[in-house]
């Protein structure tokens, strides 16, 4: 029913009308954007912010790249939609593009509105592939929100929408700060994480099992960059039992890393890859999944089961083989390498050496973690697992007065600006985030 809403400020508008994801509605309180340029984000109030989140670390090639948002324009005036059993142009090229910087043996490339939809039609074809119906996914990850994609996802989010009825199994990939493995070298961590997913698909059958999924850096659940030859051992397990390998690089790719793919930097070839957020940074839904010639194959005479309306949309293709093309012309992802390695490396490091909450620094490219804890020696974490803390909230308001938007999960802050980020911009946002941070100095114990 509808209501006199013109005593309402924008946000009780928001709030009372807007239906918020992951929250719970009576504590939310979101920041009312107005617009967006490169890595600057405005309120409605004017106050304006540094993205050093990317939003919800998708926005690759900053906000309002003119020669992408000229790009939907054109489309718009030539073709706003068309049904995907229809060609189009856009969708022709955006597939050509993204398979040009993909995995050697690549040979098609299938729409879908965003990550999550990629990642069950990956699962999909892996398990129409395989005639097998078990997927292995890591804890620590995170894979979407829709039916399949949620109970692969290893963390929290999870436990509420798991009924234990998606034939999935988890299991513990590497993380030699929290090792499962007792372990206390990389070499270590990744021999026997290797070890534990080997038995795992031992005992659960090797037969049963149609794919593992791994999200090459995993991502929301902590930039995890796995240590040498875990990939590489990963690719050898499945080989060794014909289980389909599924990169999801939703977050990792186009650029995040400093590569056009996170698995390109570890030499081996997925059979399977989700892609979304990156691919043309959100200005219009899409995602999608790469798929190998053998796996094509499987469905050159067998009809593939699944589609969707807006698959390949012309608007979305159109701003995907612009921002393709401009981080091609303009250097984006060396840009990002760069950054990475010149100042957000070193320049998180130092505020480790002034900050002792920061119990370790992970990443590469424009993506990394603090893990923040309060006491380095027991590395005791500054907020709980699948939660929060009045510490990390503190931070986070911190952030928000000093103007600087961050991407916080349980007791970490992750830097992940735009892959087009200049050096001035990204020592302005370390100086925020150092002014921040000694807000939160106190809760330090060791």
């Amino acid at each position: 029913m509808s209501a006199d809403r013109s005593a309402l400020s924008d946000l009780e508008r928001e709030k009372a009308a807007v239906f918020h994801s992951w929250s719970a509605q009576n504590s939310i309180n979101p920041l009312m954007v107005k617009d967006a340029r490169g890595v600057y984000v405005t309120d409605l109030d004017d106050n304006t912010y540094l993205d050093f989140s990317s939003q919800l670390v998708n926005v690759n090639i900053g906000h309002q790249h003119p020669k992408v948002v000229a790009a939907i324009k054109e489309q718009a005036d030539l073709l706003c939609t068309v049904a995907p059993q229809h060609g189009s142009i856009a969708r022709t090229r955006a597939a050509e593009l993204i398979l040009d910087h993909s995995f050697e043996g690549a040979q098609k490339v299938f729409f879908t509105n965003g990550g999550t939809e990629a990642v069950e039609h990956a699962v999909r074809m892996a398990r129409l592939h395989t005639g097998r119906h078990k997927v292995l996914a890591r804890y620590r990850s995170y894979h979407g929100a829709t039916s399949t994609s949620i109970n692969l996802t290893g963390d929290p989010r999870r436990w509420a929408n798991d009924h234990g009825s998606a034939g999935v199994v988890h299991f513990f990939g590497p993380f030699l700060y929290r090792s499962q493995f007792h372990a206390s070298t990389e070499a270590e961590e990744c021999e026997r994480a290797l070890a534990h997913l080997e038995t795992t698909i031992q005992f659960e059958g090797p037969s049963t099992i149609a794919a593992v999924i791994l999200e090459t850096v995993p991502g929301t659940a902590g930039i995890m960059v796995p240590p040498p030859g875990y990939l590489q051992g990963v690719r050898e397990i499945c080989d060794r039992y014909g289980i389909v390998y599924i990169a999801d690089e939703v977050m990792a790719g186009f650029g995040r890393t400093g590569e056009w793919f996170a698995y390109l930097q570890h030499d081996v070839r997925p059979d399977l890859v989700t892609f979304a957020k990156g691919v043309n940074s959100g200005y219009v839904p899409l995602g999608g999944v790469v798929i190998s010639e053998a796996i094509c194959q499987t469905f050159a005479d067998r009809v593939y089961p699944g589609g969707l309306t807006y698959s390949g949309h012309p608007l979305a293709c159109a701003s995907a083989v612009a921002s393709i093309t401009a981080m091609q012309d303009e250097g984006i992802v060396e840009n990002a390498r760069r950054i990475g390695d010149e100042v957000l490396r070193p320049g998180i490091l130092a505020l480790a050496e002034k900050h002792p909450v920061i119990g370790e620094v992970r990443g590469l490219g424009v993506f990394f973690a603090l893990e923040l804890v309060s006491d380095r020696a027991t590395r005791a974490p500054l907020a709980p697992y699948g939660s929060s803390s009045p510490a990390m909230n503190e931070l986070v308001a911190a952030c928000r007065r000093e103007g600087l938007l961050i991407f916080n999960n349980f007791n970490r802050i992750h830097v992940v600006p735009p892959c087009t980020i200049t050096e001035e911009e990204a020592r302005d946002g370390l100086d925020r985030l150092d002014r921040a941070l000694a807000a939160i100095d106190s809760y330090y114990e060791g």
